[in-house]
């Protein structure tokens, strides 16, 4: 009988740390449900302790995602292990995850604790961990630079204290797969337990290793992998847990092994996590990137034309890419519209059906072929628009050139008062629409970004505009798309202001920060 691996995603905890990847407690509620749709056995839903906001998000993750085991990162204190503990309390399956370096430059330079200080503390902060009656995971920050003998010691502590889960985090993505297969080896043989323990892995991928050592890691016998979707996360990322998935389930004949994971969740889950954050993944990402499925070279595709297999070890069908292109058009109609939608996993209610499909009619009256990432653009950008928005964008006009003062009206309803209109001059044609538009409903912020990329490829693709509007404090995320980039660029703003003005998906910017380094360091800039 085959061995289970266990996945482990910390997308919503070590994937939010990273410079650029900041999400609401909504957006994580979105992600925690499609994770759980994907099949993960444990969802880290944050690190509760952190912030009000934080606990709040992990709190509605455990009373109302079910499936997972839920978990929540806890230092070895007393004030986050109770605030962990209290945020889980209504999960099904609840795990406090509690933490604590053991290198020696960690222990030295960061904690200040003598080594026999550590184990002290490992030991009761894990026995009151375990004391909730909740599980208990233990990770040992910075494993894989810390004295084998003294890592041996801390494990065994840990789980006479209780823990059930022992993590070797190799936080700095640092080891190399050789060195990986022969660490766990040790620990197996050394670390001992009175209970049975599972052994897990947690590999950043600094020097482009993650991947291979955590599939060494499982070789040597490791159970639970912990990573991200899209391998998001501190500095260079985590292992990207679709990689993994993906890897044992192709290499059948060298990882026999089962799991949780239904494959064909793969590409929704990370669309989605793009679409939220608003950072794509590169085209030649593994499993997921625009790339990972096209073919181009003429050999190539001689090869698929006649077989397959020639060229794909893995069916695009079965990580849930659509296997061919979308061809939709101006004489589409709704039930077709619907269907493909459907097919590509959407469920809309009637009145985002509605946005959607007037977006996608316009659409094609100015492209020749809709492609499936033409739709998941529109079905992104409308899903963002509240049932009500207090600002309704009717029109807008821009005049521009190079011996040309830009200028933009715009003609705005505001709070359901009558339309109004109003005009501005700028920097360039985007800085003038946003110009306008803050006359128009008096509106006083500030751009922190402004980003634009293209969903398709070809002349008449679908630009896709992400921008994050502060006011007084408080930062929203709008996406805009469309064929026309100025358009694209005011459907991105008018709902970031929309967002601010109902507290749908505002983030809150800390009190007495500086504004730049705080956007670099919660937005990537």
């Amino acid at each position: 009988m085959s061995k289970r691996i266990y996945f482990f995603d910390t997308t919503l905890r070590d994937g939010e740390q990273a410079p650029g990847f900041s999400m609401t407690s909504d957006e994580k509620f979105q992600i925690a449900q499609q994770l759980a749709r994907l099949g993960v056995d444990v969802i880290e839903a944050g690190f509760a302790a952190s912030s009000p906001g934080d606990f709040a998000s992990v709190q509605q993750i455990a009373r109302e995602v079910r499936g997972p085991v839920i978990t929540a990162l806890a230092r070895v204190t007393k004030g986050d292990i109770d605030a962990a503990a209290s945020a889980l309390q209504p999960a099904a399956r609840p795990r406090i995850h509690t933490v604590i370096a053991t290198s020696a430059i960690h222990m030295e330079k960061k904690l200040r604790m003598k080594p026999e200080e550590v184990v002290r503390r490992v030991q009761e902060m894990v026995a009151y961990a375990a004391a909730t009656g909740m599980e208990v995971e233990f990770s040992a920050e910075d494993a894989t630079r810390s004295d084998w003998s003294f890592l041996t010691q801390v494990f065994t502590v840990a789980a006479a204290a209780g823990a059930r889960v022992l993590n070797v985090p190799d936080t700095v993505g640092y080891t190399t797969p050789t060195e990986m297969f022969r660490l766990f080896r040790y620990l197996e043989e050394h670390v001992v337990s009175p209970h049975p323990i599972t052994f897990s892995c947690h590999n950043h991928d600094d020097l482009g290793l993650a991947t291979a050592n955590t599939l060494a890691a499982i070789e040597a016998g490791v159970t639970q992998v912990e990573g991200t979707i899209n391998g998001i996360g501190e500095r260079a990322g985590n292992v990207a847990l679709e990689e993994i998935a993906m890897a044992l389930g192709t290499r059948g004949d060298v990882y026999n092994y089962q799991t949780g994971i239904d494959t064909r969740e793969l590409y929704r889950t990370s669309r989605l996590i793009q679409q939220i954050t608003g950072v794509a993944v590169q085209p030649n990402k593994a499993i997921v990137g625009a790339n990972a499925f096209a073919h181009e070279s003429g050999i190539h595709q001689d090869g698929m034309l006649k077989e397959r297999k020639t060229y794909e070890i893995i069916q695009p069908e079965d990580v849930g890419v659509p296997r061919s292109a979308l061809v939709l058009g101006k004489h589409s109609g709704r039930a077709a519209f619907r269907d493909r939608l459907a097919h590509l996993g959407y469920q809309l209610n009637d009145a985002e059906t509605d946005r959607a499909f007037a977006r996608f009619k316009d659409l094609a009256d100015r492209k020749k072929t809709i492609m499936d990432e033409d739709l998941e653009a529109i079905v992104g950008d409308e899903r963002q628009h509240g049932a009500v928005d207090p600002i309704q964008l009717l029109s807008f006009q821009v005049f521009s050139g190079s011996n040309t003062l830009p200028t933009a009206t715009v003609q705005v309803v505001h709070n359901g008062q009558a339309p109004r209109q109003e005009a501005a001059s700028g920097d360039g044609p985007v800085d003038a629409l946003y110009q306008a538009v803050d006359r128009a409903i008096s509106f006083k912020g500030n751009l922190l970004r402004y980003q634009i990329q293209a969903v398709t490829g070809g002349q008449d693709a679908l630009g896709e505009v992400v921008v994050r509007v502060e006011s007084e404090g408080r930062v929203a995320t709008g996406r805009g798309a469309s064929t026309d980039v100025l358009e694209a660029s005011i459907r991105a703003y008018v709902a970031a202001l929309n967002k601010l003005m109902t507290g749908r998906g505002v983030v809150m910017m800390p009190d007495g920060q500086d504004e730049t380094s705080w956007m670099l360091r919660a937005f990537g800039g």
